[in-house]
């Protein structure tokens, strides 16, 4: 039963054994989410009113900015990205959590099902971080807990939220609005006559390069990652080895940064002149994207991210999907038209 005494059968599906176990879908469910994407796919299915709270970082849509905040991170807000870097090792060399679940707020919330990750215990908070707050539970709730390593989890991920809220048809038709824009997005790309060699930096101080899903994004893009492989994590790098491995193109985009943000922290990194003979820099293919929404949240957005990498890779392709604001040129103080072609 769930807290407003309703059956957990989903609707229409009365004493399926297979739902024996999920939290309807029915007036009165309470979901938290803890995790940015995971707050994006919800309300996409229609759940805004049954999310009842989030974390400080599930800024989209706008309207979940205006639910309940029940976990906030550790690291100073005005931390640089070498402090954060260095916050980050110290907390995970000596076993402290990077987050602060306010579990009074948790329980007063009594949610039916909550919604974390385990994939990166930096950028959002795990079952780790919950596991205080739940002990105070009288009857626990449900904990629904992703760990995406690829695209294809990714939308995996999206059936399994609907399945867990009861909103299997609509997951199921987002799924496939996302695979009519990946196949339209294929199809513009196919039969490129060369793909430009790709490097996706996720962190400048010290340097990382994007993993899991970034790889495949660059490849559906029409390029070629020079460091990652798909379902592979993020791993650090020096700025030696972009020297050496002298990118096309090189992709600024530092976990839960905007364009404008991204851009402004490579302004501020400190090259040397190897550095400038790099080709991407020489010609003036270095670009700031959003990466806050459209790389590092694995959700319904990564398409745009795609649409966005495909325009910056091979700019005279068409394609429908707007990904005005996604990038920024860091030379000079340019910016660069992405808005969609028809």
């Amino acid at each position: 039963m769930t807290r407003s005494g309703h059956p957990l059968a989903c609707p229409g599906e009365p004493g399926d054994a297979k739902n024996a176990n999920v939290y309807a879908k029915v007036p009165g469910m309470r979901i938290v989410s803890l995790l940015p994407s995971a707050t994006e796919v919800l309300f996409a299915l229609g759940l805004d009113h049954e999310v009842v709270g989030v974390s400080h970082e599930c800024d989209y849509p706008a309207q979940a900015r205006t639910k309940p905040v029940v976990i906030r991170s550790r690291v100073p807000g005005d931390a640089s990205p070498f402090d954060i870097d260095s916050f980050v090792r110290h907390q995970v060399k000596t076993g402290q959590s990077l987050y602060v679940v306010d579990a009074d707020a948790l329980e007063e919330l009594a949610p039916d099902l909550i919604v974390t990750q385990d994939l990166c215990h930096v950028c959002a908070g795990s079952p780790d971080d919950l596991a205080t707050a739940l002990s105070r539970f009288a009857r626990r709730p449900e904990v629904l807990c992703l760990n995406p390593q690829d695209l294809g989890d990714v939308w995996r991920d999206i059936l399994w939220i609907g399945e867990e809220t009861c909103r299997g048809r609509q997951a199921e038709a987002l799924v496939k609005s996302i695979g009519e824009d990946l196949g339209e997005l294929s199809q513009a790309v196919h039969g490129i006559s060369a793909r430009p060699r790709v490097a996706l930096l996720e962190w400048l101080q010290p340097l990382y390069v994007g993993g899991h899903w970034v790889p495949e994004m660059i490849h559906r893009a029409g390029g070629e990652d020079v460091f990652g492989s798909a379902g592979t994590p993020s791993f650090r790098i020096y700025m030696d080895d972009v020297i050496a491995a002298a990118p096309d193109i090189i992709l600024i985009a530092p976990c839960g940064y905007n364009a404008e943000r991204a851009r402004e922290e490579y302004r501020n990194l400190n090259v040397t002149e190897e550095w400038n003979s790099i080709p991407a820099v020489r010609n003036k293919r270095v670009y700031a994207l959003d990466s806050n929404s459209l790389v590092s949240r694995p959700g319904p957005r990564l398409v745009t991210g795609i649409a966005a990498m495909i325009k910056l890779f091979h700019p005279q392709i068409t394609i429908h999907l707007d990904t005005e604001n996604a990038a920024l040129s860091v030379a000079g103080g340019s910016s660069i038209s992405l808005t969609a072609s028809v």
